[in-house]
């Protein structure tokens, strides 16, 4: 089966969507990547989803129009990488993230927008959609939903693998060795591109919205007192499952960070945010995971930035810090990839969801399914 993904993440730097072609045992299946690319958001709708996201209030109308503007642009996304690929039997969409709530004495809430009806419609293709609320109705987080799909894909015969993904959020999937018998773990280790966007946005006045390489941070000195500040954060300290996003690691945040690095020079505060976001990995790991990788893969935009990945290195001096592309799986299309692989799992009946990870009660029918019947869609 062929099979789109799509997928844009809380750094909303753009919709990543990816062609797969699917094969094999549908509970561990054989997925082959067949192009994967990066649409970027029209820059008028980038800033009114990052907007929302850092609470601005929305009348029902202009959330509805947001919603389908949302829509198109991943409908479009779609119908571009297809070109070449077709047919298309099947797309799943993630959509974007505009508000989470973690579970605390009440069910979390997540909303995602880009219906899912709306992409259907446009492309013509059967398409999965708003995959996490089934899990936030059984109690659990709906985040992170990808460790199962990271345990179908990138597990290892004799080697313990933690998959992080750094994006605006970061999350880890603990991966045992297929020769043990151990559970899986996986969480949301806290901020991982977002605050650095923020600063660098910041500090450039606009111009630039991230830094390339970790080349600007590279150049600051690394304050441990304020990254230990920083970290005294109660985030760091709950016991998974646990998730989170800018709802709480956001621009009020962010705010706070630049007072509490006041008179330090603008690569300083870039290098102290770095390490915030690696020893948040690294605490996590050894707070949490059962013990420490033989190897890290790393995946999502912070995969590329060469300061952050030798600073995760130096302070995981025994295991070995690579990316997912190294293992065989695209790391910049590794999102949209997983995704694809839910959709397939929701048409296929197979439970998409790890109650371990996410905290639900039992396992889940991961998404909503909508149908093309002429020229409408339907859920079904």
């Amino acid at each position: 089966m062929r099979v789109i993904g799509l997928m844009s993440g809380t750094s909303v730097d753009g919709i990543d969507a990816a062609v797969v072609e699917i094969t094999g045992d549908p509970a561990r299946p054989q997925v082959t990547l067949l192009a994967g690319e990066t649409y970027d958001y029209p820059a008028d709708l980038r800033a009114q989803i990052l907007a929302v996201c850092g609470g601005a209030a929305l009348s029902m109308q202009q959330l509805a129009q947001l919603d389908e503007a949302i829509a198109q642009a991943f409908a479009q996304a779609a119908l571009k990488i297809a070109q070449d690929h077709r047919p298309i039997t099947l797309i799943g969409s993630h959509g974007q993230t505009v508000f989470h709530r973690p579970p605390t004495d009440q069910l979390g809430y997540t909303m995602q927008l880009g219906r899912g009806d709306l992409i259907a419609a446009v492309t013509g293709v059967e398409t999965v959609s708003n995959f996490r609320v089934a899990d936030i109705a059984l109690g659990g987080h709906g985040a992170p939903l990808v460790p199962p799909v990271d345990v179908a894909l990138l597990s290892h015969p004799t080697d313990d693998r933690a998959v992080q993904n750094i994006g605006g959020i970061g999350n880890v999937a603990f991966l045992p060795a297929t020769n043990r018998t151990e559970t899986f773990a996986g969480f949301d280790t806290g901020p991982g591109n977002v605050l650095l966007d923020l600063a660098v946005a910041h500090l450039s006045q606009g111009e630039k919205t991230y830094d390339a390489d970790g080349a600007w941070a590279s150049q600051g000195q690394i304050h441990p007192n304020l990254v230990q500040q920083w970290l005294a954060h109660p985030y760091f300290q709950q016991t998974p499952p646990k998730s989170t996003g800018r709802e709480l690691f956001g621009v009020d945040y962010f705010q706070q960070c630049l007072a509490d690095a006041a008179g330090l020079p603008a690569a300083d505060l870039l290098a102290c945010l770095t390490e915030l976001t690696v020893l948040s990995i690294v605490q996590s790991y050894q707070q949490w995971l059962p013990r420490l990788p033989q190897q890290v893969l790393l995946c999502g935009g912070g995969s590329h930035n060469g300061y952050l990945r030798s600073r995760l290195q130096q302070h995981l001096p025994t295991t070995r810090v690579l990316t997912t592309t190294a293992v065989g799986l695209d790391a910049d299309s590794k999102e949209a990839i997983a995704f694809a692989v839910l959709a397939y799992w929701r048409k296929h009946g197979i439970y998409g969801n790890l109650p371990q990870v996410t905290g639900a009660r039992e396992f889940a029918l991961l998404g909503e399914i909508y149908g093309v019947a002429g020229n409408s869609a339907v859920i079904a």
